[in-house]
């Protein structure tokens, strides 16, 4: 029975590839022509720039998260209270994947910058990005086998056009050369929005939201995974990711987003 129900896998995988780059194809006609017609702005002030979208003057206010951080969730220290030394988030609240690291704080332009990837179809802004993303997560990309973007369910990337995690992760690839698994992970039950939601209830809200489809365990068994997204804010939605792809049997997750809400109120223990 599997092995007439494998071509039939396989067909289906071959036509949501197809279909998928047909959408992003039709997607980026409009901005092709709109980019002709106009100047690339500033998605933050509006200043006229050549190239990626943001201007020096909005990049320098980037807050880029650099050591001293906690070692497995990346948070940024105030002052350096030595090596190994875990934040107490890190203690309390242990998260199903090994390490996470972020570009930068999520502060003004960064929201910005997300919500013009996420929302308005600035996909231009993702190569530069997801080049802050590489040089973040140096230390992850260099022990990693496959890169895996958190997806959206089919309906939500339907209405979006695109991915945004998906987006980021290929631009990663391109940096790193690490190979990206792009339908390995799969969103089988559509969530609500986490926005506005306690931790409990965003933890409740993706229970159980995401599987490895069975025609990719191929690309996570054993393997080293490191999962893209945009925001890291409570973690709810990457540890739900990660204990479905330690499910199939990865050998370790970690996690690598452009910017992660940070709490200035925490400390290391």
């Amino acid at each position: 029975m599997d092995a007439e129900a494998s071509p039939s896998r396989s067909i289906a995988s071959h036509l949501r590839g197809a279909l998928g780059a047909c959408r992003d194809m039709f997607t980026h006609i409009p901005r092709l022509l709109l980019d002709i017609a106009l100047p690339t702005q500033c998605v933050s002030c509006r200043e006229a720039v050549d190239g990626e979208g943001v201007c020096a003057a909005c990049w320098a206010k980037l807050s880029f998260i650099a050591p001293p951080f906690c070692p497995r969730l990346g948070i940024p220290f105030v002052y350096d209270p030595g090596p190994e030394l875990l934040s107490m988030e890190a203690i309390a609240n242990p998260p199903a994947y090994q390490r996470a690291r972020a570009a930068v704080r999520y502060d003004d332009v960064a929201r910005t910058l997300v919500h013009a990837l996420k929302y308005q179809d600035r996909t231009d802004l993702a190569p530069a990005m997801g080049r802050w993303m590489a040089r973040a997560g140096k230390e992850l990309l260099d022990d990693a086998d496959v890169l895996v973007p958190v997806p959206l369910h089919w309906r939500r990337g339907w209405s979006r056009r695109y991915n945004q995690s998906g987006a980021l992760a290929r631009a990663i690839s391109q940096q790193s050369g690490v190979k990206l698994a792009a339908e390995a992970l799969r969103r089988i039950r559509a969530t609500e929005q986490q926005i506005g939601l306690s931790r409990p209830q965003r933890a409740s809200n993706v229970q159980g939201a995401f599987k490895v489809a069975a025609d990719r365990m191929a690309d996570i068994q054993g393997r080293r995974v490191i999962l893209i997204d945009d925001v890291l804010t409570s973690g709810a939605t990457t540890d739900a990711c990660a204990r479905a792809l330690l499910r199939a049997k990865a050998a370790q997750v970690d996690v690598l987003v452009f910017a992660r809400v940070v709490d200035s109120h925490r400390a290391p223990i």
